[in-house]
C-alpha cells in the first residue's frame, strides 16, 4: 500500500503543478502588453522546445539519429514540408537500422 500512496501523491503533485502553471500562465499573459517582440518570442516558443527535444535525443542517441536528423533537416529546408523531412528521417534511420543488421 505504500507504494499506492506515493503514486497517488505523485500524481496529485504533478496534476497541481500542471493546473498552477496553466493558471500562472494566463495571469501573467494578462499582465504583458503584446508588443512585436513578445508575439515573435511566443511565435516562436513551441519551435524552440521541438529543437530542444531533438537535440536531447541526438545527444543520447548516436551517429544514426544524428545523420536522420540532418537528413530531415536537409528536407525541411529544401521543401518546407514537415511531412517530406519526417518521412526522410524515419527512412534513413530504418534503413540504417536494417542494413547494420541484416
Amino acid at each position: 500500500m505504500p507504494g499506492d500512496l506515493a503514486a497517488w501523491a505523485a500524481i496529485l503533485l504533478v496534476a497541481a503543478i500542471t493546473l498552477g502553471s496553466r493558471l500562472a500562465g494566463a495571469f501573467l499573459m494578462s499582465r504583458v502588453r503584446m508588443s512585436p517582440a513578445v508575439e515573435h518570442f511566443l511565435d516562436n516558443l513551441s519551435i524552440s522546445v521541438i529543437a530542444a527535444l531533438v537535440a536531447s535525443l541526438v545527444a543520447r542517441g548516436g551517429l544514426r539519429e544524428a545523420v536522420a536528423v540532418a537528413l530531415a533537416s536537409l528536407v525541411m529546408l529544401r521543401w518546407k514540408s514537415a511531412v517530406w523531412a519526417i518521412t526522410a528521417g524515419m527512412v534513413i534511420a530504418a534503413a540504417w537500422s536494417f542494413a547494420l543488421n541484416a
